[in-house]
């Protein structure tokens, strides 16, 4: 009976050892998360700052560009900063406080603060406005209700005509248009007036998640554009792109009826949320662009640098690896990548694309930059210490590389 206990014990021993040997293998063979690329260096001169179909740029680092906004709060945070140099936008949100940040732009045919109106003698019924948006890795409680609103403000006041609203929707984001004229005549009577305005659908919200999962951590382009449909015809058009993708969009819209005393003439970007922050946190904003045709992704040299999110996983960073491929206007990758780099075993998380740090494939085997005027995405994986891949990210952060007259020296 002794020899029968002590055999069993002796099993139950194995295989519990077994069972921890098995859970230890487990645990070891834990791949990193997922890393992505944070930002890309940009260009010096961006071609915003020259274009005149640019209504307003801003990349937060010049003191007195902020002097040029009517309406501003939020501080700027010199601690992140999209690309290695520069300031950012902050939307600070104490735990249970609604949000501190924002900026209002008045262009057009704005009937209030027209001292700081921008380009005052013109009407506008079709804009697009951009900004790279930053959560931080470990975000809590999904999407602040407000990030960004178009509007057409009417005197007296600030009655509105129409609402281009970019809002939240859980951790997505969703475009909720809305009209403030009824048989020709706008009926709002003052700011945000929502018993007055008729809303034209908010449905579907994006596929990404800005606000959570593969949004977080890492600068994110969005990107909206308001169309004013012709007085007295239901053409109008809301759309959002996401990361350079299409994400949301409505059609057929009727924002004014036959309205036309007024164009689209105001920009705000916002920090809003309607039940609170539930911990402390910020979020950050920057490269700010208003225009009248679209805007896209930053512009970079043709040997950009790229920087990749710090390393989240088991044990240490051991290197990394990244692909760039061409892009099209569609957002989707192009056939093979045409630069790999080399792996990267270093605890720098940044790496310039040139022959030095990897190889150049496909039709650019035989150059040593990227191609000039061409659009692209990167994708990126990290390999832990203990000899783990993470998988390869999506194609992600695209951007635009400069013509080759802005290239040349001057």
């Amino acid at each position: 009976m002794h020899d029968v206990e002590f055999t069993m014990t002796k099993i139950y021993a194995a295989i519990g050892f077994a069972c921890l040997t098995c859970f230890s293998a487990r645990a070891v063979a834990q791949p990193p998360q997922v890393p992505r690329i944070d930002s890309v260096v940009m260009a010096d001169n961006q071609p915003h700052q020259d274009d005149p179909a640019v209504i307003w740029y801003d990349d937060f680092d010049l003191p007195q560009r902020q002097d040029q906004y009517p309406e501003k709060s939020g501080k700027l945070s010199q601690e992140v900063r999209f690309g290695t140099t520069g300031v950012s936008l902050e939307m600070a949100y104490p735990r249970g406080s609604q949000g501190i940040g924002g900026r209002k732009v008045f262009f057009g045919d704005s009937p209030t603060n027209r001292r700081q109106t921008l380009r005052g003698n013109e009407s506008f019924d079709d804009i697009y406005w951009r900004i790279y948006v930053k959560h931080p890795a470990d975000w809590k409680g999904g999407g602040p209700a407000k990030l960004s609103r178009a509007t057409s403000l009417v005197p007296p006041g600030w009655r509105q005509a129409m609402i281009a609203h970019v809002w939240s929707s859980g951790e997505a984001l969703t475009l909720d248009p809305a009209s403030g004229v009824k048989n020709g005549r706008v009926v709002t009577t003052a700011y945000n007036d929502f018993p007055n305005l008729k809303w034209l659908g908010n449905k579907p919200a994006s596929q990404f998640k800005l606000h959570g999962g593969e949004g977080l951590g890492w600068w994110v382009c969005v990107e909206a554009r308001a169309k004013l449909n012709t007085p007295g015809t239901k053409d109008g058009i809301n759309q959002l792109w996401i990361d350079g993708r299409l994400e949301a969009e409505r059609r057929d819209l009727d924002w004014r009826g036959t309205f036309a005393q007024r164009g689209i003439n105001a920009v705000f970007l916002e920090a809003y949320w309607n039940e609170g922050s539930p911990v402390d946190q910020a979020r950050w904003i920057d490269n700010f662009v208003v225009s009248t045709k679209p805007i896209g992704p930053v512009v970079c040299s043709t040997n950009p640098t790229i920087l990749k999110t710090s390393y989240n996983g088991p044990g240490q960073q051991h290197s990394w690896q990244a692909e760039i491929a061409e892009r099209d206007s569609r957002g989707a990758v192009v056939g093979e990548p045409i630069w790999r780099s080399f792996i990267t075993q270093t605890d720098s998380n940044q790496v310039t694309i040139n022959t030095e740090t990897g190889e150049f494939l496909g039709r650019l085997s035989q150059s040593s930059s990227l191609a000039n005027d061409t659009s692209y995405l990167i994708r990126v994986r990290q390999r832990s210490s203990n000899g783990q891949w993470s998988p390869w990210s999506d194609w992600h952060q695209p951007f635009q590389t400069k013509t080759a007259k802005e290239e040349s020296p001057q």
